[in-house]
C-alpha cells in the first residue's frame, strides 16, 4: 500500500509543477478514469507543450473518428524509418482495447507526462509509440454498470466497439476499421516490443499483475529462447524490485488455480499472436479486477517502466535477434499451423492465492464458490508451458491470388506484404487445393461461423490467370503471416474466417432429364468413369440406390463440372 500512496504522491505532485496536466485519475484520487474526449485533449496539450511528444492521426475507426498515435522521442524525431536507422528500439503500447479495462489509459497519460517533465527519464535508445485509446466506440458507450465484478473505476466504456466487435479477436480477420488502422500503425512502427494493457477476470488471488507473453515455443528460434530465458525472467526481476510478484496469466484448470494452469494459446486473432507473425516480442499485461483501481494503475505504470528499462539495456541483442529471425523466415521451408500444449511437461510457479471453499448460495440455495481473503497461501503450482508444433506445411515459391478477391488483397497490402500484379494474361502451372471436408461452428463468433477441421486434397494444374492478378513471392519477412492466413487448414486462416465461403456453393447446374443423355454419351467415351461409378456402388449402398447421386457424380467428374466449386482460390507456385 505504501508503494501505491507514494506513486499517487508523485502523480499528485504534478499539480504543483503543471496544474493543467493533472489527470482525472489524479484529481479523483484514483476513483475515476478519463473519458475519450479528455484523453485526446490531454495528449494534444502535451503535444503543444513538449517537443518530445507528437500526436498523429493515422486512420479511421468504426466510431467515425480517427485513431491517434502518440510518440515520445527524446530528440524530437518522429519519423519511424529515421528512428530505425538511428538504431532506436520501438515499444508500441496499446490501451483501451477493452475500455472497461482502462488501467493502461491512465498509466500511459501519466508516464508520458512524467517523462516530458523530467520526473522520469527515457533512455536515449528507446522510443515510445502509444495508442491512447483503441476502442473508441466502446469508450463512448460509458456506464458505471459494465464489468460488474470489477473494483473501480467509477465508470468506463463497454467491451464491444461501435459495431459490437471484440477488437481482441479481430487482428487477423480485420472486420473493424480499428483493426485495419492498427495494422497500419504496427507496420509503420515495426515495434521491437508490443504491450497490450488489459485487466483480468477469473479467480481471486494476491497478485496484482499477471503477464501473458508471446508463447515462446511458438515464437520459436532465437527469439523464443530469449523470451523464455531472458526477457520474461528479466521483467519478473524488475517488477519484484518494485514490489510486485508477477505470475503468468492465470489460465487455470477447474474451479481454482491450485491445480495449475496452461500457457495461453495466443493464436493470431489475438494481439500477441498477430505480432508474433512479424517477429515482435508481444505481451498482454493483465492486472486483477478485484484489486483497487489505484493499485492496478500503479502496477501498470511500474510494468511499463520495467519494459523500458529491460529493452534499453538489451537493445542491441533484441535488434540482432529480430534481424536474424526476419532473415531466417525468408528461407524457412516448413511452417507449423497448429500448436498444442504438452500435458506431460510442466514447470512450477510460486503462486500466492486464497483458500477457496463452498457455501450455500443466497440465490439458489445450492453450493457456490467463494475465496477467503483471511486465509492467504503461497504454494508451488504446475504451469504447463511447453507446446508442440503440428500440421506442418511446405512453403511454396509463391502464391497467386486472382484480383477478384480484393478483400483479402487489401488486408495483405495493409500488412506491407510484397506482391506484384501479372503484366499479361498467362497460364501458370500451380498446385491447387480442393476443400475435401470441414466443420462449421453452429453459432456465430464475432460475426463469423468459423470453419474447423479443414481437410484438403491437392492436385497440379495449369491455370489461366489474368493481367492484374497478384503474384506473392515467398521470400519475404511476412512469410509466416502469409502461411498462417493463406493456408486453409490454419486455425485462423482467411478460409477459417469465411473469406472464401463463396466457393463452397455451386453456381452452375443442370436439368436432369436433359443432362441424362449428355452424361450417357460422355460415359461411353470415358469408360474409366463408368468404372469409378461401379466401384463406388459396391461400397456405398445409398449411392447405389440413387439415380440422382450417380448422375451428379458424372457431372462432377466430367468436363461439365464447375471448376471453381470447392477449388480454393489461392494457388501455390512451386517454381517460376
Amino acid at each position: 500500500m505504501r508503494i501505491i500512496l507514494a506513486l499517487l504522491t508523485i502523480f499528485g505532485a504534478s499539480t504543483l509543477y503543471a496544474q493543467d496536466f493533472t489527470t482525472r485519475f489524479e484529481l479523483t484520487q484514483g476513483k475515476e478514469t478519463a473519458t475519450y474526449g479528455e484523453v485526446i485533449a490531454y495528449y494534444k496539450k502535451l503535444d503543444q507543450r513538449y517537443p518530445q511528444i507528437s500526436m498523429l492521426e493515422i486512420g479511421n475507426t468504426d466510431a467515425g473518428v480517427p485513431l491517434h498515435l502518440v510518440i515520445y522521442s527524446a530528440d524530437g524525431d518522429f519519423n519511424f524509418p529515421s528512428l530505425h536507422r538511428k538504431n532506436k528500439r520501438i515499444i508500441l503500447i496499446n490501451n483501451g482495447i477493452h475500455p472497461g479495462e482502462p488501467d493502461g489509459v491512465d498509466a500511459s497519460m501519466m508516464l508520458l507526462r512524467d517523462l516530458a517533465q523530467g520526473k522520469k527519464k527515457l533512455p536515449a535508445n528507446v522510443v515510445l509509440a502509444v495508442i491512447p485509446l483503441y476502442n473508441i466506440g466502446g469508450a463512448l458507450n460509458r456506464s458505471e454498470y459494465f464489468r460488474v465484478d470489477q473494483n473501480g473505476p467509477a465508470a468506463f466504456g463497454s467491451r464491444g466497439n461501435a459495431r459490437n466487435l471484440d477488437l481482441n479477436r479481430d487482428f487477423i480477420k480485420t472486420d473493424s476499421r480499428n483493426s485495419f488502422t492498427f495494422q497500419t500503425i504496427y507496420q509503420l512502427t515495426d515495434p521491437d516490443v508490443f504491450i497490450d494493457n488489459h485487466v483480468s477476470n477469473g479467480a481471486d488471488y494476491q497478485h496484482v499483475m499477471t503477464l501473458l507473453s508471446t508463447e515462446y515455443n511458438k515464437l520459436g528460434g532465437v527469439m523464443g529462447e530469449f523470451m523464455h530465458n531472458n526477457f520474461e525472467p528479466g521483467l519478473y526481476k524488475l517488477m519484484k524490485e518494485k514490489g510486485y510478484d508477477l505470475v503468468p496469466y492465470v489460465n487455470h484448470f477447474g474451479e481454482t488455480p491450485e491445480n495449475g494452469w496452461m500457457t495461453f494459446a495466443d493464436v493470431p486473432r489475438f494481439s500477441s499472436g498477430y505480432t508474433t507473425l512479424f517477429s515482435t516480442f508481444g505481451f498482454v499485461p493483465e492486472t486483477h479486477m478485484l484489486k483497487p483501481y489505484p493499485q492496478r494503475v500503479a502496477a501498470t505504470y511500474a510494468l511499463m517502466e520495467s519494459f523500458i528499462s529491460f529493452v534499453s539495456v538489451h537493445g542491441e541483442e533484441i535488434k540482432a535477434l529480430r534481424d536474424k529471425t526476419k532473415e531466417s523466415v525468408k528461407t524457412q521451408k516448413e511452417f507449423a499451423l497448429e500448436w498444442n500444449v504438452d500435458t506431460t511437461r510442466f514447470s512450477y510457479i510460486n503462486f500466492k492465492g486464497y483458500e477457496a471453499g463452498h457455501q450455500p448460495s443466497e440465490i439458489s440455495g445450492l453450493p457456490r464458490l467463494y475465496y477467503d481473503r483471511s486465509r492467504p497461501f503461497e504454494k508451488q503450482v504446475k504451469f504447463y508451458n511447453y507446446v508442440t508444433a503440428e500440421n506442418f506445411v511446405q512453403k511454396p515459391t509463391a502464391y497467386i491470388i486472382p484480383q477478384g478477391w480484393w478483400n483479402v488483397l487489401n488486408i495483405l497490402k495493409n500488412n506491407k506484404v510484397m506482391m506484384r500484379t501479372l503484366a499479361h494474361d498467362t497460364t501458370i502451372a500451380v498446385e491447387v487445393y480442393h476443400i475435401a471436408d470441414f466443420k462449421t461452428a453452429l453459432r456465430p463468433f464475432e460475426g463469423h461461423y468459423l470453419h474447423n477441421h479443414v481437410k484438403v486434397t491437392t492436385t497440379h494444374d495449369s491455370i489461366h490467370f489474368r493481367k492484374g492478378d497478384y503474384y506473392i513471392p515467398m521470400n519475404q519477412s511476412a512469410n509466416r503471416y502469409l502461411i498462417e492466413t493463406l493456408e486453409p487448414t490454419g486455425g485462423d486462416s482467411f478460409f477459417a474466417w469465411n473469406f472464401f465461403d463463396a466457393i463452397l456453393t455451386p453456381k452452375e447446374g443442370y436439368s436432369p432429364y436433359v443432362f441424362e443423355d449428355t452424361a450417357a454419351a460422355y460415359i461411353s467415351r470415358h469408360p474409366e468413369l463408368r468404372q469409378l461409378i461401379d466401384e463406388k456402388k459396391k461400397t456405398d449402398s445409398t449411392f447405389a440406390n440413387s439415380a440422382d447421386a450417380q448422375l451428379h457424380f458424372v457431372y462432377e467428374h466430367s468436363i461439365y463440372g464447375e471448376p471453381g466449386y470447392l477449388r480454393y482460390p489461392v494457388f501455390r507456385v512451386s517454381s517460376m
